[in-house]
Protein backbone atom coordinates (compact mmCIF):
# COMPACT_ATOMS: atom_id res chain seq x y z
CA UNK A 1 0.00 0.00 0.00
CA UNK A 2 1.36 3.41 -1.49
CA UNK A 3 0.60 6.24 0.95
CA UNK A 4 1.11 10.24 0.15
CA UNK A 5 1.45 12.48 3.42
CA UNK A 6 1.19 16.07 2.78
CA UNK A 7 2.40 18.48 5.57
CA UNK A 8 4.85 20.54 6.10
CA UNK A 9 6.36 19.25 9.28
CA UNK A 10 8.61 16.79 9.77
CA UNK A 11 7.21 15.53 12.48
CA UNK A 12 3.95 15.39 11.91
CA UNK A 13 5.29 13.22 8.74
CA UNK A 14 7.54 10.55 10.74
CA UNK A 15 4.39 9.88 13.35
CA UNK A 16 1.90 9.07 10.55
CA UNK A 17 4.77 6.83 8.96
CA UNK A 18 4.41 5.11 12.22
CA UNK A 19 0.75 4.85 12.54
CA UNK A 20 1.01 3.29 8.81
CA UNK A 21 3.09 0.89 9.62
CA UNK A 22 0.36 -0.26 12.43
CA UNK A 23 -2.41 -0.47 9.53
CA UNK A 24 0.07 -2.19 7.03
CA UNK A 25 3.79 -3.14 8.05
CA UNK A 26 4.20 -3.36 4.25
CA UNK A 27 3.09 0.78 3.41
CA UNK A 28 5.23 2.71 1.28
CA UNK A 29 5.22 5.83 2.44
CA UNK A 30 5.66 9.39 -0.12
CA UNK A 31 6.06 12.55 1.80
CA UNK A 32 5.50 16.02 0.58
CA UNK A 33 5.85 19.57 2.26
CA UNK A 34 4.19 21.84 0.08
CA UNK A 35 0.91 21.93 -2.74
CA UNK A 36 3.62 21.49 -5.61
CA UNK A 37 5.47 18.84 -4.14
CA UNK A 38 1.93 17.08 -3.52
CA UNK A 39 0.65 17.53 -6.81
CA UNK A 40 4.12 16.39 -8.24
CA UNK A 41 4.08 13.52 -5.94
CA UNK A 42 0.55 12.53 -6.82
CA UNK A 43 1.61 12.75 -10.89
CA UNK A 44 4.60 10.39 -10.27
CA UNK A 45 2.84 7.91 -8.23
CA UNK A 46 0.17 6.53 -10.26
CA UNK A 47 -0.02 3.36 -8.04
CA UNK A 48 -1.16 5.92 -5.06
CA UNK A 49 -3.58 4.13 -2.20
CA UNK A 50 -4.23 7.02 -0.01
CA UNK A 51 -3.23 10.38 0.41
CA UNK A 52 -3.22 12.03 3.54
CA UNK A 53 -3.50 15.60 3.48
CA UNK A 54 -2.72 18.94 5.84
CA UNK A 55 -5.39 21.52 4.39
CA UNK A 56 -2.80 24.37 5.46
CA UNK A 57 0.45 23.59 3.47
CA UNK A 58 2.53 26.24 1.88
CA UNK A 59 1.13 26.86 -1.38
CA UNK A 60 -2.23 25.42 -1.16
CA UNK A 61 -5.71 28.09 -0.16
CA UNK A 62 -8.15 26.84 2.37
CA UNK A 63 -9.37 23.59 0.16
CA UNK A 64 -7.45 24.66 -2.88
CA UNK A 65 -5.46 21.20 -2.67
CA UNK A 66 -7.76 19.03 -1.98
CA UNK A 67 -9.66 19.83 -4.88
CA UNK A 68 -6.87 19.84 -7.13
CA UNK A 69 -5.99 16.42 -6.17
CA UNK A 70 -9.56 14.98 -6.33
CA UNK A 71 -9.56 16.23 -9.87
CA UNK A 72 -6.38 14.75 -10.68
CA UNK A 73 -6.37 11.60 -8.98
CA UNK A 74 -10.40 11.04 -8.45
CA UNK A 75 -9.42 7.29 -7.89
CA UNK A 76 -7.30 7.42 -4.85
CA UNK A 77 -8.87 8.14 -1.20
CA UNK A 78 -8.24 11.80 0.39
CA UNK A 79 -8.22 11.78 4.31
CA UNK A 80 -7.57 15.61 5.71
CA UNK A 81 -5.52 15.81 8.51
CA UNK A 82 -6.33 19.19 10.50
CA UNK A 83 -5.35 20.86 13.51
CA UNK A 84 -8.75 21.57 13.99
CA UNK A 85 -11.97 19.74 13.64
CA UNK A 86 -14.52 22.79 13.35
CA UNK A 87 -17.67 21.42 12.10
CA UNK A 88 -17.67 24.01 9.27
CA UNK A 89 -14.57 23.13 7.83
CA UNK A 90 -15.53 19.26 8.11
CA UNK A 91 -18.50 19.63 6.64
CA UNK A 92 -16.64 21.74 3.84
CA UNK A 93 -13.73 19.13 3.38
CA UNK A 94 -16.32 16.59 2.83
CA UNK A 95 -17.89 18.40 0.43
CA UNK A 96 -15.67 18.66 -1.49
CA UNK A 97 -14.42 14.90 -1.93
CA UNK A 98 -12.66 13.88 1.40
CA UNK A 99 -13.25 10.24 2.50
CA UNK A 100 -12.34 11.54 6.12
CA UNK A 101 -11.41 14.23 8.56
CA UNK A 102 -9.02 13.31 11.37
CA UNK A 103 -7.98 15.90 13.83
CA UNK A 104 -3.97 15.63 14.54
CA UNK A 105 -5.40 15.97 18.39
CA UNK A 106 -6.44 12.20 18.08
CA UNK A 107 -4.91 8.95 19.33
CA UNK A 108 -3.24 6.60 17.36
CA UNK A 109 -5.48 3.89 17.56
CA UNK A 110 -8.06 6.26 16.55
CA UNK A 111 -6.19 7.50 13.43
CA UNK A 112 -5.99 3.56 13.08
CA UNK A 113 -9.27 2.48 13.19
CA UNK A 114 -10.24 5.99 11.30
CA UNK A 115 -8.18 4.80 8.25
CA UNK A 116 -9.32 1.31 8.47
CA UNK A 117 -12.94 2.05 7.89
CA UNK A 118 -11.73 4.71 5.11
CA UNK A 119 -9.89 1.96 3.28
CA UNK A 120 -13.30 -0.38 3.76
CA UNK A 121 -14.90 2.25 1.79
CA UNK A 122 -16.84 3.92 4.95
CA UNK A 123 -16.37 7.75 5.44
CA UNK A 124 -14.91 9.40 8.51
CA UNK A 125 -16.29 12.35 10.62
CA UNK A 126 -15.07 13.32 13.61
CA UNK A 127 -18.56 12.15 15.89
CA UNK A 128 -18.48 16.12 17.48
CA UNK A 129 -18.71 17.05 14.05
CA UNK A 130 -21.00 14.57 13.11
CA UNK A 131 -23.00 15.33 16.34
CA UNK A 132 -23.05 19.13 15.60
CA UNK A 133 -23.78 18.79 12.05
CA UNK A 134 -26.51 15.91 11.77
CA UNK A 135 -27.65 14.96 15.70
CA UNK A 136 -28.96 11.70 15.61
CA UNK A 137 -26.59 10.32 12.80
CA UNK A 138 -24.57 7.10 13.00
CA UNK A 139 -21.41 6.87 11.62
CA UNK A 140 -20.57 4.51 8.63
CA UNK A 141 -20.22 0.92 9.89
CA UNK A 142 -17.68 -1.76 8.14
CA UNK A 143 -18.67 -3.53 5.12
CA UNK A 144 -21.67 -6.11 5.57
CA UNK A 145 -22.38 -8.45 2.94
CA UNK A 146 -26.07 -9.33 4.60
CA UNK A 147 -26.54 -5.42 4.79
CA UNK A 148 -26.32 -5.04 1.06
CA UNK A 149 -29.95 -6.08 0.33
CA UNK A 150 -31.08 -3.73 3.36
CA UNK A 151 -29.04 -1.06 1.75
CA UNK A 152 -31.40 -1.69 -1.63
CA UNK A 153 -34.50 -1.74 0.28
CA UNK A 154 -33.81 1.59 1.62
CA UNK A 155 -33.15 2.75 -1.38
CA UNK A 156 -36.15 1.39 -3.17
CA UNK A 157 -38.60 2.69 -0.74
CA UNK A 158 -37.07 6.30 -0.57
CA UNK A 159 -37.75 5.88 -4.76
CA UNK A 160 -33.78 5.71 -6.04
CA UNK A 161 -33.74 3.68 -9.26
CA UNK A 162 -30.90 1.50 -9.84
CA UNK A 163 -29.28 3.70 -12.37
CA UNK A 164 -29.40 6.77 -9.59
CA UNK A 165 -28.15 4.09 -7.03
CA UNK A 166 -25.14 3.78 -9.17
CA UNK A 167 -25.10 7.80 -9.09
CA UNK A 168 -25.34 7.89 -5.58
CA UNK A 169 -22.53 5.23 -4.72
CA UNK A 170 -20.11 7.09 -7.20
CA UNK A 171 -20.87 10.03 -5.21
CA UNK A 172 -20.59 9.13 -1.67
CA UNK A 173 -16.92 8.37 -2.51
CA UNK A 174 -16.52 12.24 -3.72
CA UNK A 175 -16.26 11.76 -7.36
CA UNK A 176 -16.70 14.29 -9.52
CA UNK A 177 -19.80 14.74 -11.98
CA UNK A 178 -17.12 14.05 -14.43
CA UNK A 179 -15.60 10.75 -13.26
CA UNK A 180 -19.56 9.85 -12.67
CA UNK A 181 -20.45 10.06 -15.95
CA UNK A 182 -17.21 8.76 -17.75
CA UNK A 183 -17.48 5.34 -15.28
CA UNK A 184 -21.19 4.91 -15.83
CA UNK A 185 -21.05 5.84 -19.12
CA UNK A 186 -23.46 8.37 -19.18
CA UNK A 187 -23.75 12.57 -20.55
CA UNK A 188 -22.39 14.73 -17.94
CA UNK A 189 -25.56 16.67 -17.89
CA UNK A 190 -27.76 13.26 -17.29
CA UNK A 191 -25.83 12.54 -14.12
CA UNK A 192 -26.25 16.14 -12.92
CA UNK A 193 -29.97 15.51 -13.42
CA UNK A 194 -29.89 12.08 -11.59
CA UNK A 195 -27.92 14.05 -8.24
CA UNK A 196 -30.44 16.46 -8.50
CA UNK A 197 -33.05 13.81 -8.46
CA UNK A 198 -31.41 11.90 -5.48
CA UNK A 199 -31.04 15.19 -3.38
CA UNK A 200 -34.46 15.72 -3.88
CA UNK A 201 -35.20 12.53 -2.57
CA UNK A 202 -33.25 12.68 0.35
CA UNK A 203 -34.21 16.13 1.34
CA UNK A 204 -31.05 17.65 0.96
CA UNK A 205 -28.92 20.06 -0.53
CA UNK A 206 -25.37 18.38 -1.18
CA UNK A 207 -23.19 15.58 -0.40
CA UNK A 208 -22.39 15.65 2.99
CA UNK A 209 -25.89 16.65 4.10
CA UNK A 210 -26.56 13.09 1.65
CA UNK A 211 -24.07 11.19 4.35
CA UNK A 212 -26.05 12.26 7.24
CA UNK A 213 -29.05 11.10 5.90
CA UNK A 214 -28.07 8.12 4.58
CA UNK A 215 -26.39 7.09 7.77
CA UNK A 216 -29.43 8.51 10.05
CA UNK A 217 -31.66 5.70 7.55
CA UNK A 218 -28.79 2.90 7.90
CA UNK A 219 -27.86 2.58 4.93
CA UNK A 220 -24.29 1.47 4.84
CA UNK A 221 -22.01 3.44 3.42
CA UNK A 222 -19.34 0.91 2.18
CA UNK A 223 -22.26 -1.29 0.63
CA UNK A 224 -23.84 1.51 -1.20
CA UNK A 225 -20.11 2.51 -2.10
CA UNK A 226 -20.23 -0.91 -4.00
CA UNK A 227 -23.64 -0.66 -5.31
CA UNK A 228 -22.30 0.43 -9.10
CA UNK A 229 -20.75 -2.87 -9.51
CA UNK A 230 -23.48 -4.66 -7.54
CA UNK A 231 -26.35 -3.97 -8.91
CA UNK A 232 -27.84 -5.57 -11.84
CA UNK A 233 -29.39 -3.85 -15.50
CA UNK A 234 -28.80 -0.51 -14.87
CA UNK A 235 -31.52 1.63 -15.55
CA UNK A 236 -31.97 4.78 -17.79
Amino acid sequence: MKVLIVDDHPLIREGLSHVLLELDSRAEVIEAEDASAALAAAERHRDLFLILLDLSVPGAQHLSLLKALRERREEVAVVVLSATDDPGIVKEAIDAGAMGFISKRSNTSLIVNALRLVLDGGIYVPPQALATLAPGALPAQPHDEAADGDNARVLRQLGITVRQAQVLGLLVQGKPTKAIARELDLAENTVKTHIASILRLLNCTNRTQALFVLSRLGVRLPGLIDQPQRAGAPSP
